[in-house]
């Protein structure tokens, strides 16, 4: 077998996916390098080189590069903070091997004001209603009475968005984070103090996530997934970073239909080929350049947004299911001769279990929390151990996990994604379920209705009414 060296920038569940699916080949024999987040404990067993940088700084991460050069033939990188920082255009500048995600320029995730003029150019029929709010245009003038004639057209069904990531209040949603005018502009100049805001019209419908890998010059979308943002079942609590996901046993969703799916696809490339045209460097956006979310409104799709990288957690639930060795897809996308990806037809659920506090779980449900369990090692073996039951249909990813003394220890945020594959959603969802009642220690909990029979049975019926609608 031919021995291929890859250097993973691991910030979580997602890399340690990422890994594991590189791991899995049949053609190669694969040496694994880690530049870790945290000390996670699949890298530390897997990684002939593993080292841990908290702060993810590219330039620490490039001199490990630098020091395997020789054994290294090519980087993956999944977490969009050292993308946005240029971590591709570093590592190719100071030693030439090849890395897989988008050049800094092409980080677009970086801004939600050049997305949305993006979308205006290629395909304004995707694009929400927006204004855009410049601190500098508004020096001298009365930005509440500018901000309450926006809403005034958009019946106060907004949206507030800092451009950047910020150290403001972030994305605001009426009816989540607000519900009076005088609530979102104090939301909205937590944001504005620190740089320009968008807001945009709220979007009523049924969300779909759709990504691709891509070589720089082909887009190959992968099939939908759809992902759980918020905190606690019935999907009551905060947004998160995604308390679980799920892919069906076709490329679209439950409550989508091949025609739907289609619409997705021809968006897709349309916005790529849009980008693309603009860029003269054709392996500028290799990786995953599109991590689409797509609202399907009962009217046509509307783009909520694009990253430049993998969904976390969708990513994981694609995969293990791709049928192509995915070192040679690394490879492809490299090259630049990625032409298609192979998956098989399964459903896939992905559940996340997180810490006490994550999402104020334990302020809002003390009784439920052992207490006494908090801060305790977590044991994953049980959950390991399902393998002997269920085969490759049950996956166990440490993501914010630390190694110490031998043992596991949750840190502050999604610390295990469980995933189950099978013939069926629901299948997928008992496996993944199983796997994570399973784990203990650490007072860890997770949503126990990702993927339920209930919650896609309300997403039906919700794109059902909407298409009466329309």
């Amino acid at each position: 077998m031919e021995k291929i060296g890859v250097l993973v920038v691991s910030y979580g569940a997602r890399e340690v996916a990422m890994a594991d699916a590189l791991l899995r080949s049949k053609k190669y024999r694969v040496e694994l390098y880690v530049a870790d987040k945290q000390c996670n404990p699949f890298n530390a067993e897997k990684a002939t080189k593993h080292v841990v940088i908290p702060s993810l700084d590219i330039n620490e991460i490039c001199k490990f590069a630098q020091e395997n050069k020789e054994k290294l033939d090519f980087v993956m990188v999944g977490s969009e903070k050292p993308i946005i920082e240029g971590i591709r255009d570093l590592i190719e500048k100071q030693t030439g091997i090849p890395v897989i995600c988008p050049k800094k320029e092409y980080a677009i995730e970086e801004s939600k004001i050049a997305q949305r003029v993006l979308f205006e150019e290629i395909a304004p029929e995707a694009n929400p209603r927006f204004k855009i709010f410049h601190p500098a245009d508004y020096k001298g003038k009365d930005v509440r009475s500018a901000v309450y004639r926006w809403l005034d057209e958009l019946n106060n069904q907004a949206v507030v968005k800092p451009d950047k990531p910020a150290l403001g209040k972030g994305v605001g949603v009426w009816g989540d984070h607000f519900a009076s005018r005088e609530q979102l502009f104090e939301h909205f100049m937590s944001n504005f103090q620190y740089g320009s805001v968008i807001i945009e019209e709220k979007i009523d419908g049924e969300e779909s996530s759709c990504m691709g890998f891509c070589d720089g010059k082909h887009f190959i979308p992968l099939p939908d997934t759809r992902d759980y943002k918020r905190a606690f079942d019935d999907d009551k609590g905060p947004n998160t970073g995604g308390m679980g996901s799920y892919k069906d046993v076709a490329d679209w969703l439950p409550f989508l239909t091949a025609a739907d799916r289609e619409q997705e696809l021809a968006l897709a490339n349309k916005v790529f080929k849009g980008w693309k045209a603009k860029i003269k460097d054709d392996s500028a956006l290799r990786g995953v350049p599109l991590y689409l979310a797509f609202m399907h409104t009962g009217k046509g799709i509307k783009i909520l947004e694009i990253n430049s990288r993998p969904g976390d957690p969708e990513i994981i639930n694609l995969l293990p299911i791709i049928k192509d060795d995915f070192v040679d897809v690394c490879l492809k996308m490299a090259e630049g001769n990625l032409t298609g990806v192979a998956l098989e037809k399964s459903a896939t659920v992905l559940t996340y279990k997180v810490p006490s506090d994550y999402g104020g779980y334990a302020d809002v449900h003390p009784n439920k929390v052992d207490k006494s369990a908090i801060n305790t090692p977590v044991d994953l073996t049980k959950a390991e151990a399902l393998s002997k039951k269920y085969g490759d249909k049950i996956r166990v990813y440490p993501g914010s996990m630390e190694l110490r003394d031998g043992k596991n220890y949750a840190l502050q945020s999604r610390a295990i994604g469980i995933l189950g594959i099978g013939d069926s959603i629901e299948e997928a969802r008992q496996i993944s379920q199983e796997g994570a009642k399973t784990i203990k220690g650490g007072a860890l909990w997770n949503r126990t209705d990702v993927a339920s029979k209930q919650h896609i049975a309300k997403s039906v019926s919700h794109m059902e009414k909407l298409r009466r609608r329309a």
